[in-house]
């Protein structure tokens, strides 16, 4: 069995994996990326995110407003768009609390009326009540920024599966992969569902709930528009209170995804795997009410796990054991630069950004 030696070993090359061994080798040292299966084939899966400042918690707005800055960056230096600049346009009634947590932390975001609404967001049908719209905001190219980042690892990306870590005697931390032994002289462990059964190999108990959650993408109808804003649907207009919708590269294609999940147990079985289907059938049902600019006849579709922490649907929370980060939450693409900078600098030099502790509950959503 072969040894891995480097200064720090990731676990999930999910985007907050890739996100973190990137941040290590910009500080020059050394990075393992352990991953069982395809990079981002996980919870970071498919070819858009929306990329939103808008949230509850004014530190999760301030956060992703460092991760687009950051995002900028690793557009110059990966030579690919990763951030489309469609923006992000926003109904319902909390737009108006949220446009002063936008404009209190700097962006660029104000309040449209149909008109202007229409012009960015072409697909969507007449909307009554109030609509914003994120300038800085817009679709982000996910499977474009997976592939341009695990295309720097080369053979620091290890396919396999880490089974267990602990903490050695000397201080470093040894990983057990199926095929692979590895020493490190720390790790961040960002595995998506597996994050708390490794936790707890190490005496953690990390609170994520499981659940799984889909949604559908049509096709655009006519020509490609010029600019297709992504979407934040908290409005009831169209029959649904929390829809969210992103545009493909090139604009063909729209993803949407509604309020709703399959709850699962702490093992992972799906408690009524039929409930998947109810999601996915809503997001159809509201692409025939609310956005006739689209085909409504799925092209696709997109399940994946959601590891959500109980104070926010947008939480994200990391623990500490020795040498040994654990990062659990959800929604955290968007956040992705900012934060495996933040694991990287606690990985290399001990000391973890206090509104990432638990404690700190980093989306909580009541605020800080």
């Amino acid at each position: 069995m072969p040894t891995r030696t480097s200064d720090v070993a990731v676990i999930g090359a999910g985007i907050v994996g890739l996100a973190t061994a990137f941040a290590v080798r910009a500080r020059g040292a050394t990075v393992t990326v352990y991953e069982r299966g395809t990079p981002g084939a996980g919870q970071s899966g498919g070819d858009s995110r929306v990329f939103r400042h808008a949230h509850d918690d004014p530190r999760l707005v301030a956060l992703a407003r460092r991760s687009r800055a950051l995002y900028r960056e690793w557009e110059d230096e990966l030579g690919v768009e990763l951030v489309s600049a469609d923006g992000v346009a926003m109904l319902g009634p909390e737009v108006p609390r949220r446009l002063e947590l936008l404009r209190a932390a700097g962006v660029d975001a104000a309040g449209v009326e149909a008109g202007e609404l229409a012009d960015r967001m072409p697909a969507l049908a007449a909307v009554d009540g109030p609509a914003a719209f994120d300038a800085e905001g817009g679709s982000i190219r996910a499977a474009a920024a997976v592939g341009a980042l695990v295309g720097r690892l080369g053979d620091d990306l290890v396919t396999d599966e880490a089974l267990a870590l602990w903490e050695r005697a000397e201080g470093s931390v040894e990983v057990r992969a199926a095929g692979a032994r590895g020493e490190h002289g720390s790790a961040v462990v960002c595995a998506g569902r597996d994050t708390a059964r490794l936790a707890r190999g190490l005496g953690l108990s990390i609170p994520v709930e499981m659940s799984l959650h889909g949604r559908v993408s049509f096709d655009v109808r006519g020509p490609p528009p010029a600019r297709l804003a992504c979407l934040l649907d908290g409005s009831e207009q169209f029959g649904e209170a929390g829809v969210y919708g992103a545009p493909s590269p090139g604009s063909s294609r729209y993803s949407i995804g509604v309020d709703g999940r399959a709850a699962a147990r702490e093992d992972a079985s799906v408690i009524a795997p039929a409930t998947l289907a109810s999601v996915t059938d809503r997001g159809l049902a509201y692409v025939r009410r609310a956005l006739p600019g689209l085909d409504s006849t799925p092209v696709d579709y997109r399940h994946c796990w959601v590891t959500s922490l109980p104070w926010g649907e947008d939480a994200i929370g990391v623990w500490e054991s020795g040498r040994t980060l654990f990062v659990a939450g959800d929604n955290m693409f968007k956040h992705a630069p900012a934060v495996g900078r933040a694991l990287a600098e606690a990985a290399l030099d001990g000391a973890l950004a206090d509104e990432l502790r638990p404690g700190a509950r980093l989306g909580a959503a009541d605020g800080p």
